[in-house]
């Protein structure tokens, strides 16, 4: 019995401070994960294994003796026999080890995925940003086509016009039915970049919706309709939107498209998630001129 009390001790001695050795900067490794979940793998091999030997042998060779409870059922008694000693500390060790790793103990307050994740993001960005801080149009092209064809695509298309209505077509600024529902509906979508927003109904007849929604789907082609006029009090003449008043209308600019993204957006074909940290600025402003690069 002491020679099992004095093992139980030294195991959980080891345990503890093997783990700390592992979590540690003992080795100075940066893949100490794998060998604490290889450290805790042999202590339960080796528990399991030293109890199973230890209780198998004490099967084969002891004899039950003590003090009878006075309950039977069938005929069957129950000996007062307190626990193993080995077994009470081995029990109440492993508690203490599972507090002080809750504690004090790796990882709880010394390491954590998503930190590791975070520090390498934030250093990869600050990189990132570095190399590419000017980079041509050329470049900003190639660039968000990538980019695009990885999180745009799948909604988009890999040819941008939408998936036969499943998204916007980003080969063209805006369709007929887009512009019609924001005169209808109204659009605060962008209260961000655009706090105003715009109201619905800011054109109230329906000749007049829908000269205007062709000549802006038509990318203010031809003669500029007199209804027009209401618009560009808050997008211009040109449409190309003023900053913190309403957006461009004309096309995709770097504003625009930044304010999508980390937005969302509401509109006649439905809603548009946010991707609001998935881009760094410099993919924005990739992606923003990768899909003028379309425009029809």
């Amino acid at each position: 019995m002491k020679s099992m009390v004095i093992g139980g001790i030294i195991l959980i001695v080891a345990l503890i401070a093997g783990t700390y050795f592992v979590a540690g900067d003992a080795f100075n490794s940066d893949d100490y994960i794998n060998s604490l979940t290889m450290l805790g793998a042999v202590a339960i091999i080796t528990i399991t294994v030293f109890v199973a030997l230890k209780y198998v042998n004490q099967m084969k060779n002891d004899t039950a003796g003590g003090e009878l409870a006075e309950e039977k059922w069938d005929g069957i008694g129950e000996y007062k026999n307190p626990i193993p000693t080995g077994w009470g500390l081995a029990f109440i060790g492993t508690i203490v080890w599972l507090l002080w790793y809750w504690t004090v103990g790796y990882p709880t307050n010394g390491f954590s995925q998503i930190g590791q994740w975070n520090e390498e993001t934030i250093e990869f960005n600050k990189k990132f940003e570095s190399k590419w801080e000017n980079p041509s149009n050329e470049t900003l092209s190639a660039m968000g086509e990538s980019v695009f064809l990885v999180q745009c695509s799948p909604c988009h298309g890999v040819d941008a016009e939408g998936i036969n209505g499943k998204a916007q077509n980003l080969r063209k600024r805006m369709s007929q039915a887009s512009v019609e529902n924001v005169i209808r509906n109204g659009a605060n979508n962008l209260k961000t970049v655009y706090p105003g927003g715009m109201p619905p109904m800011m054109l109230t007849d329906e000749n007049d919706i829908k000269v205007v929604s062709t000549y802006v789907a038509g990318g203010f082609k031809g003669e500029q309709p007199a209804a027009f006029g209401v618009c560009a009090g808050c997008h211009g003449a040109d449409g190309k939107g003023m900053p913190y008043v309403a957006p461009n209308i004309l096309e995709y600019d770097d504003a625009l498209v930044s304010a999508v993204l980390e937005n969302g957006k509401k509109g006649a074909i439905g809603a548009m998630p946010i991707f609001k940290g998935r881009l760094n600025p410099t993919q924005e402003k990739a992606v923003a001129a990768y899909i003028r690069s379309l425009g029809e």
